[in-house]
């Protein structure tokens, strides 16, 4: 073995001077070749975003994880991007230094497009050393011979999630010319990363101990007395980054909250609604349409806008004025997997109820599957959520700016109430909670739009005189 490590060092002196000689004669190269070979020592190399599957071409950059001027390595995360349908982490296939980002937080990429510049080194020298050198095989060679499998145990590597070793292609090439499993090497690069040092020192090629863990695995690393003690309980807390639609929230919400709200709340009988769409419900089936209460609340509340027009409108704070819609574009809060997200139905008050309703059944299946587009989010103009799907009475909904007003329709319960006669009747009584933009709308503005609302679901009969 000491023979071989003294050979090892042979070989290595013996490329250092090669490459010295080397140096040497490029001082009496023209300028022009002299310039060329210092240009191999570093080059740019851009970075493109590749298909990320699903038929997607384009994605917006949500953050950067790294900034101009950063050293990477392989596999360390670069940026976050949000399509249309998911969340992806896009991770680094080199390593070098960054030289430029093309895209800002919030700009398009477009798949095939460059995402940022690396300075990358030169990789010649070490590709040349697991490849083409023939003293360096003929040392791994009599290393694998003079390796003792028996001697090496289980060890633990980092792997991707595909559960793939992080490691190099040349130190793969190494593995794969020797048959090591790269699984069975004991890493020591950053985060788990196997070196060519690793391979070495499993070949006996090297000393054990002579690569140096790098410090993300000693700081992973509890001491021994704290494993026995943690390791058969449940972490007290976990952090989950926001990302998606939940980020996109927080800001959405957090610009609302800046409003000053107030609430109007009343309750609806809404008992010959329920039977006319009880009796419509298997007529609009056989259409293939499912009609629930969702659709009659939305032109409901079209027909009371064109009374009360100030309430589709927006406010443009830095110009103190308001922007009156001719157009409505009612909003309707979604639970969906990815969280809340509140499409609108397109130009509602030229559309019928049955109509209405095959909007609202696209946007929900959309927004299940995760398929929404830009423009199912575009020119809202109104806004209702039915909380009283999942229960519920009241509540005080938040207004979606620049919109000015919110309906948030609570749970139908069947109640004692008197009718006309004085009589104790059942009736469906439905809660209905209004948040206004107390800025532009009043009170009195808030009330009368609600009667107006509660009118035509009370009397839906109403809506045979303004079909469309």
């Amino acid at each position: 073995m000491a023979g071989l490590i003294q050979r090892h060092g042979s070989v290595l002196a013996r490329r250092f001077l090669t490459s010295g000689q080397k140096i040497a004669r490029c001082r009496f190269l023209p300028l022009s070749a002299r310039m060329h070979t210092s240009s191999q020592l570093a080059k740019l190399v851009s970075f493109n975003l590749s298909d990320i599957g699903e038929g997607i071409r384009e994605v917006t950059v949500k953050e950067w994880y790294v900034k101009e001027g950063d050293t990477v390595e392989q596999f360390d995360n670069l940026c976050e991007v949000q399509s249309d349908k998911a969340s992806v982490t896009i991770t680094s296939r080199y390593e070098g230094k960054i030289v430029k980002l093309h895209k800002q937080v919030d700009q398009i990429a477009l798949v095939g497009s460059p995402l940022l510049d690396f300075d990358v080194e030169d990789e010649a020298d070490s590709e040349s050393s697991s490849s083409s050198s023939e003293s360096d095989e003929e040392v791994l060679e009599q290393g694998q011979q003079a390796m003792v499998a028996a001697g090496h145990g289980q060890t633990m590597v980092a792997l991707t999630s595909s559960g793939k070793v992080l490691a190099t292609p040349a130190v793969r090439r190494i593995a794969m010319e020797h048959k090591v499993d790269l699984h069975k090497v004991k890493p020591t690069g950053r985060n788990g990363r196997v070196l060519k040092g690793d391979v070495l020192e499993y070949l006996n090629i090297i000393p054990a101990g002579t690569v140096k863990p790098h410090p993300t695995l000693l700081s992973a690393q509890p001491p021994a007395t704290a494993r026995l003690v943690d390791e058969d309980k449940t972490p007290a807390e976990t952090v989950v980054p926001l990302k998606g639609v939940a980020k996109i929230m927080v800001k959405s919400m957090t610009e609302c909250l800046k409003i000053p709200h107030f609430a109007y709340s009343d309750e609806i009988d809404v008992s010959k609604l329920v039977k006319i769409q009880k009796s419509l419900k298997e007529e609009a089936l056989a259409q293939g349409v499912k009609l629930t209460f969702t659709p009659f609340f939305v032109k409901a509340a079209s027909n009371a806008l064109k009374q009360f027009p100030i309430l589709n409108s927006s406010f443009d704070e830095a110009n103190e004025s308001l922007i009156y819609k001719s157009y409505h574009n009612i909003s309707i809060a979604m639970h969906t997997p990815q969280g809340l997200v509140v499409p609108n139905v397109k130009n509602v008050e030229r559309k019928s109820i049955l109509e209405i309703a095959v909007d609202i059944n696209a946007l929900q299946e959309r927004g299940m599957n995760g398929t929404l587009k830009p423009s199912d989010f575009a020119n809202g103009t109104f806004s209702l959520s039915n909380i009283g799907m999942v229960g519920g009475t009241y509540t005080h909904p938040c207004i979606l700016a620049p919109q000015v007003a919110i309906g948030a329709i609570g749970q139908t319960r069947l109640l004692p109430r008197f009718d006309a006669n004085g009589n104790v009747i059942a009736a469906n009584i439905m809660t209905v909670s209004w948040s206004a933009d107390h800025r532009v709308i009043d009170g009195v503005t808030m009330a009368s739009f609600s009667n107006a609302w509660k009118k035509w679901l009370e009397n839906p009969h109403l809506f045979l005189l303004a079909a469309k």
